[in-house]
C-alpha cells in the first residue's frame, strides 16, 4: 500500500469521509494524490515522493513561489516577536496603508482569514449602509462556502438563500431584471472579474457589461462588490476591473494575498467607511500578525518585480505550447480565461471524459493541473518550469491519442 493510500485509510476512521471540501481528491479522479509533504518554487511533492510542476498553485494561494525566502523571512520574523496577541501588531496598519496606496478604489481595509469571510463582510457592509437585504449574484458564480452564497449545500435551509437573486453573467438585461425583481431592496451586486465557474469554459467580462452593472448599482443605490478572491493579484494589482475603467465600492481579496499564509481583506470607499465600522465582524485569529507580514512582503514583491507581467508571460508560453501540442496530436481544444488563470477543455467533451483522462495522464508525467477547475500561474513559473510542464502535457496528449484517437 502506498503512503497516500495508507493515510487515506487512517483518515477515513477519524475524519468524516476521510476528506472534505474542494481539496477532497476523491472528487478529482482516481489518479490524484490526496496528501502532500513539501513544496519549493513551482513544484510540489506528494506523500509518496512524486514530484509535480504545480499548475494549481495550491488552488491559488501560491503566487511568488512555494516557500519564497522573502515571504518566509517576513512571517518568521513576526512570528518570533509574536503572532496571535491581545491586539494586532503594527504590521496591520502598515498592510492597510499598503493596500490603500496600491488600490484606487480602497480608502480603508479590514482583515479576516478566508475569501468567504471577505465576501460575507462585503455583503454585511452593503446591508448596513443601505438598510436593504437582497444580493444580486451571477448564476453559477462561486463566492465562498457559506449558505448565503453557495446553493445546494447540505444542511442549508431555503431561508438562508432567500435574499439572493441570480442573473446571467455578461447579460446586462438579466442584471436589470434581477434588480427589478428585488423591487428597491438591493443592497449589493456581487460579480467576479470574469466568469470562472467550474465545469464550464471561462468567459472574460465584457466591458459594456462591467460599465453597465456599475451604472446599475449607482442608479439603484446599491454597492458594487467585486469578488477578487480568486483572480486578485494576478490580473492587475490595483484590482481586476481597473483595466476596464470600472471601480467597485467594495472588493474582497484572499487566496494569493500572502503566498499561502491565511489572510483575507475587504477594501472599500470612504462612502462605506461609516457602515463598515458598525459591523461586529471578528475571529480569534483574524488579527494574527505573521500572515499580515507575509501579505505585506508578497504584495511588495509583486509590485517590485512586475509579477503580473511575469505571470502573463508564463501563461502565454503555456497557452501557446498547449495549442501547438493539441493540434499536433489531432485534438480540438478550447483555452479560456486570462492566461494567468487558464483552463483547457476538449471540443465535444460534454462529460469531461477526455479532460479527466488527459489530466490524469498529466499527473503521471509530473504535471499537476485540473480537469474541471481553472488553473493558476505564478511568478515562480519561469520559462524552464513552463517548458518542463509542456514536456509532460505533450506526453499526456500522446497517451490520450492512443486511447481515443484523434478528433
Amino acid at each position: 500500500m502506498s503512503l497516500d493510500a495508507s493515510l487515506r485509510a487512517r483518515a477515513a476512521k477519524v475524519i468524516p469521509g476521510g476528506m472534505y471540501g474542494h481539496l477532497n481528491a476523491a472528487l478529482h479522479g482516481d489518479r490524484y494524490p490526496q496528501f502532500f509533504v513539501r513544496a519549493e518554487g513551482a513544484r510540489q511533492w506528494d506523500a509518496d515522493g512524486r514530484e509535480y510542476v504545480d499548475l494549481m498553485c495550491s488552488w491559488g494561494p501560491m503566487i511568488v513561489g512555494h516557500r519564497n525566502p522573502r515571504v518566509e523571512a517576513a512571517a518568521a520574523a513576526q512570528q518570533a516577536e509574536g503572532d496571535c496577541l491581545n491586539g494586532p501588531g503594527p504590521v496591520m496598519v502598515e498592510l492597510a496603508e499598503l493596500l490603500v496606496d496600491l488600490i484606487p478604489s480602497a480608502d480603508w481595509a479590514m482583515f479576516s482569514k478566508n475569501g468567504t469571510d471577505a465576501t460575507t463582510q462585503a455583503l454585511m457592509v452593503a446591508r448596513a449602509a443601505t438598510g436593504r437585504t437582497k444580493a444580486l449574484v451571477a448564476h453559477g458564480a462561486y463566492h465562498g462556502a457559506d449558505p448565503w452564497c453557495t446553493p445546494g449545500l447540505s444542511g442549508v435551509t431555503p431561508n438562508q438563500r432567500a435574499d439572493t437573486i441570480e442573473f446571467t453573467y455578461n447579460d446586462l438585461a438579466s442584471a436589470e431584471a434581477a434588480a427589478a425583481q428585488a423591487d428597491g431592496d438591493v443592497a449589493a451586486i456581487l460579480v467576479t472579474p470574469f466568469k470562472h465557474d467550474s465545469f464550464e469554459d471561462q468567459e472574460d467580462a465584457d466591458a459594456e457589461f462591467a460599465r453597465g452593472v456599475r451604472a446599475l448599482a449607482d442608479r439603484i443605490g446599491a454597492a458594487l462588490v467585486i469578488d477578487d478572491v480568486r483572480a486578485g493579484w494576478r490580473l492587475d494589482l490595483r484590482g481586476s476591473w481597473e483595466p476596464l475603467g470600472v471601480r467597485p465600492d467594495l472588493t474582497a481579496w484572499s487566496k494569493a494575498m500572502a503566498n499561502g499564509f491565511p489572510i483575507a481583506a475587504l477594501t472599500g470607499t470612504d462612502a462605506l467607511r461609516g457602515a463598515a465600522q458598525t459591523l461586529y465582524s471578528t475571529g480569534s485569529f483574524w488579527f494574527s500578525a505573521a500572515a499580515m507580514a507575509a501579505a505585506k512582503a508578497t504584495i511588495e514583491i509583486l509590485r517590485e518585480t512586475d509579477g503580473v507581467a511575469l505571470m502573463h508571460r508564463a501563461g502565454t508560453r503555456l497557452r501557446e505550447g498547449l495549442a501547438a501540442q493539441a493540434q499536433a496530436h489531432g485534438f480540438v481544444v478550447r483555452q479560456t480565461g486570462p492566461v494567468q488563470v487558464p483552463w483547457l477543455s476538449f471540443e465535444g467533451d460534454a462529460t469531461l471524459e477526455k479532460g479527466i483522462a488527459w489530466a490524469g495522464a498529466c499527473l503521471e508525467e509530473g504535471v499537476y493541473l485540473h480537469p474541471w477547475h481553472n488553473w493558476f500561474l505564478s511568478a515562480a513559473h519561469t520559462d524552464e518550469e513552463i517548458d518542463r510542464a509542456l514536456q509532460g502535457t505533450d506526453a499526456a496528449f500522446a497517451k490520450l491519442r492512443a486511447a481515443y484517437g484523434a478528433d
